[in-house]
């Protein structure tokens, strides 16, 4: 692997290798206002949610790796300590790109991006109404991580209050991960979308606990075929199947397999895991396990 000293490296090279690196990064599309009330719209990736009760997020304007100066961002929550954070959809993207340019303070971000203001609820800055969902934040505090090009300033808020746009709900009135059509950034002029064809779902073992990689038996972790992947699913079942449901989805499922290969165990054991593979993707857990325990049964 190569390895890399990050300090040594130097900042731009550094800043690309961070960002190649880490992702795909969420979007705050943040908008400010300073003490005049002039607004100010910017895009950050340096961003998530930190807390649920109370309902936190942060997000980093780094000051400029060319100058050291500060963002207009940044210079504006330490004046008018409020933001709202818009989340950016694939239809808003090119606006929220265009927003990004290194415009002065004095130029509104909404009118150059063609995009619409539209008044908070309990903070003076305005809402991006294109946005499916803002969220009207205090800032409780901003913390200065250096002060050379290209060190962060984390701006940490307290949501006050959420907006979602309707058309992004579900019938329970929660947000639809396959409607919400999201963006984020990678590395580069790199973003992605999450879409339905780049989403995927895995069951989070909240309540249930899996028997792990050191209760498989030796065979199937050694499996030519199966991937780190697959044995990380078969690791989530809870129990073994008992040798009779083994033998019994042994007479009823695999029955063929075992007669046409029953004089030649290596291939046998081969179209076994990967018929397992097969079971595994169509998350049939229990049937991929009883066709890998058959082997030896």
């Amino acid at each position: 692997m190569l390895t890399i000293d990050l300090i040594e490296m130097g900042l731009p090279k550094a800043h690309h290798y961070l960002l190649g690196a880490v992702g795909p990064r969420p979007i705050c599309f943040a908008s400010t206002m300073d003490e005049n009330g002039t607004p100010n719209l910017a895009p950050f990736s340096f961003f998530n949610v930190f807390s649920s009760n109370p309902p936190v997020a942060v997000f980093s304007p780094s000051r400029s790796g060319r100058t050291g100066a500060h963002k207009d961002t940044y210079n504006n929550v330490k004046k008018v300590d409020e933001v709202v954070i818009n989340l950016v959809d694939y239809s808003m993207v090119e606006q929220m790109s265009l927003a990004s340019s290194p415009y002065a303070p004095e130029v509104d971000e909404f009118i150059k991006s063609g995009l619409t203001p539209i008044p908070s609820e309990t903070i003076k800055p305005y809402r991006v109404k294109e946005s499916p969902v803002q969220l009207e934040c205090k800032v409780i505090e901003v913390k200065e991580l250096g002060e050379n090009g290209g060190a962060g300033n984390l701006i940490i808020c307290k949501i006050l209050k959420m907006h979602v746009a309707e058309h992004i709900l579900d019938d329970k009135q929660m947000i639809d991960q396959e409607k919400i059509d999201l963006v984020a950034r990678m590395g580069g002029d790199w973003y992605c979308r999450t879409d339905k064809n780049s989403m995927f779902e895995i069951k989070k073992p909240i309540t249930t606990k899996g028997i792990g990689f050191d209760q498989m038996p030796q065979e199937v972790l050694d499996s030519p075929i199966l991937t780190g992947n697959d044995l990380g699913k078969l690791g989530g079942i809870e129990s073994l199947p008992d040798e009779t449901a083994v033998n019994d989805f042994k007479l009823v499922e695999l029955s063929d397999l075992f007669i046409a290969l029953e004089d030649d165990a290596k291939s046998l054991e081969i179209e076994l895991h990967k018929k397992a593979k097969t079971f595994l993707n169509d998350n049939n857990l229990d049937a991929a396990w009883k066709t890998l325990l058959s082997f030896n049964n």
